[in-house]
């Protein structure tokens, strides 16, 4: 039986979990979904990540309202997936961070990735005609951007540790709390997606220098909140070793649908019942594929590829 293309069979609500790893840091997560965060500054808000639309980012603005009324200053993107930004218009912020990378793969397949993630992921969007259009940052760096937090709260640091999930990834660093948001650069009890991503650099150099910040918390792109060094450690080795797996296999097959295959055999054991598994693994073999062979950019996802892909490998 052929499988439901990506994730458009899974319609069921998650239940959300908001968490507070310090005062004034929030970490809400939902069984999954991608998680979105908050840190509170001396008379201000930092936003970290903005949902897939507007309505969506209003229902979880709300529950961080019940907390803080402090106005919304920066809202951070750590990549340029939709599903991550284009529900930005919500937060009425008076700056949106990126990494430059970040703008640039905005500029480039924005519209082409918009339409290709509400494909795989309808029920994310929750009503898509909010959504006024791509989100385009107002500042951007290329190595670090440091937001003063006043008084006490001391800095937080947005950095980019290298190419990873997407060319243009950054984390958000808080060393007095020694806790870190690390977008879809490190998951925590989820799968990952690649299909955009530098496997090789990801998998080595840019993690070497996620870890070497020493976070005690770390609050992923999707999944459980890592608390403690053993669980910030595990967090990164998970990713690290889904990465480690997937250039193994594929980098021994001799064909796209044996690559396939065979990560997948290898893969399923221990994370075929983490979110977004199925989902992802085609997408994340056809990108790898390219990689080893010579592609060095991600080639631009469109809702007709995606398709092509899927029915090749998942079908």
């Amino acid at each position: 039986m052929a499988k439901p293309f990506a994730s458009s069979a899974d319609l069921g609500e998650k239940q959300q979990s908001l968490e507070v790893p310090a005062e004034g840091v929030y970490a809400l997560t939902a069984e999954g979904d991608p998680n979105v965060g908050a840190i509170e500054g001396e008379d201000f808000l930092v936003c970290f990540e903005a949902l897939a639309t507007p309505v969506a980012a209003r229902a979880w603005l709300a529950r961080l309202r019940e907390h803080t009324d402090k106005p919304i200053r920066y809202l951070v993107l750590s990549h340029y997936h939709a599903v991550r930004v284009l529900g930005a218009s919500a937060f009425g912020a008076d700056v949106i961070v990126t990494h430059e990378k970040t703008r640039e793969l905005i500029a480039e397949r924005g519209e082409q990735d918009w339409a290709s993630e509400y494909a795989r992921m309808p029920r994310l969007f929750k009503e898509p005609a909010s959504i006024p259009g791509l989100t385009w940052p107002t500042a951007t760096f290329s190595d670090r951007f440091t937001i003063d937090l006043g008084g006490e709260r001391g800095d937080l640091v947005l950095e980019h540790c290298g190419r990873g999930h997407t060319e243009g990834d950054l984390v958000a660093w808080l060393p007095r709390r020694r806790i870190m948001f690390a977008g879809d650069l490190v998951e925590s009890q989820a799968a990952l997606y690649t299909g955009d991503a530098f496997h090789r650099e990801w998998s080595s150099s840019t993690l070497d220098r996620v870890a070497s910040f020493g976070a005690e918390t770390l609050v992923g792109g999707r999944g459980a909140v890592a608390r403690g060094k053993r669980g910030v450690d595990a967090a990164i080795a998970q990713t690290r070793e889904f990465l480690a797996v997937m250039l193994r296999e594929v980098g021994a097959a001799g064909t796209l649908k044996e690559a396939f295959d065979r990560t997948h055999r290898a893969l399923a054991p221990q994370y075929g019942s983490w979110p977004i598994f199925e989902h992802c693994l085609p997408f994340n073999v056809s990108r790898l594929w390219d990689e080893l062979h010579g592609i060095e950019r991600p080639r631009i996802w469109t809702a007709e590829r995606d398709r092509e892909v899927w029915d090749q490998l998942q079908s």
